[in-house]
């Protein structure tokens, strides 16, 4: 039996790979600290920083926002249909608007929010990293004394995790304003026994939820695909396992973060 595929061997494989996971996550854990102080640090917010800021918080959101509003907007009018038209034939039609809510508003939307967030603005934006690492301008921005982290990274991550709550709170309005319309149609008389009902299933636990749920995928869809660029190797080339790597980790933060949600909120 040769050494490479003995026992001990096949253990110091699995060992090795298991400490170069946990190193990777370290490291992504370690980024994220440090542009959590970055963002916090008022040195930088300067001129320069502040534009490029402003210039990736418009483009990141403005691309999306339309189209997913639409998106959700449409989709919701279906499954609301759909839950009215089942809840009624059941007779259960005093629990439609609550599974509505509890649904679309609590579950689904915040989820497909972070995920198109991620497909259409923070996944670019780590191919811009990884573009821009590859290329000389990373050495020569450290080259010129600036930070590469305060000034390329850190404007992205933001742009990214503010273009998934932006997209999840006028996505999850949207939906509500909808519910109400299919219940209710263009009239007050509902509004009362609407925000009698939306308040019932906001508890403050599950509000408190439903609010660290919605950042930490923002977070998580911000951080995730430019982590992988930056903890890969420079290449002149696309690192598309470095990729494919952040994106795996990217899914298992997500499910991780949903299970917890769903945890918190039924059990």
């Amino acid at each position: 039996m040769s050494p490479m595929t003995s026992p001990q061997g096949t253990f110091a494989e699995l060992a090795r790979g298991a400490g170069q996971w946990l190193l990777g996550w370290w490291r992504t854990i370690h980024l994220a600290a440090l542009l959590s102080v970055l963002a916090l640090s008022p040195s930088s917010y300067g001129a320069d920083s502040r534009r490029a800021m402003a210039r990736h918080l418009y483009l990141g959101t403005a691309q999306s926002l339309l189209w997913f509003t639409l998106l959700s907007m449409l989709i919701s009018i279906v499954v609301i249909r759909i839950v009215l038209v089942t809840a009624v034939s059941y007779g259960l039609s005093q629990y439609a608007l609550e599974m509505v809510v509890r649904v679309l508003v609590l579950e689904l939307i915040p989820l497909a929010a972070a995920l198109f967030a991620a497909l259409r603005c923070t996944i670019p934006l780590g191919a811009e990293v990884a573009e821009l690492r590859s290329g000389d301008g990373w050495d020569a921005l450290a080259t010129r004394g600036v930070d590469p982290l305060r000034r390329e990274v850190l404007p992205r991550v933001v742009a990214g995790s503010f273009c998934a709550l932006m997209l999840a709170a006028v996505s999850c309005v949207v939906t509500l304003v909808v519910a109400y319309l299919s219940v209710y149609g263009f009239t007050g008389a509902g509004f009362d026994a609407y925000t009698h009902t939306v308040g019932r299933v906001f508890a403050p636990a599950v509000a408190l939820i439903f609010l660290l749920k919605i950042l930490l995928l923002s977070l998580t869809v911000a951080l995730m695909p430019i982590a992988s660029v930056l903890d890969a190797v420079p290449r002149r080339r696309p690192n598309t396992s470095a990729e494919l790597q952040g994106l795996v980790r990217m899914f298992l933060i997500i499910v991780l973060i949903e299970a917890a949600s769903l945890v918190g909120n039924y059990y």
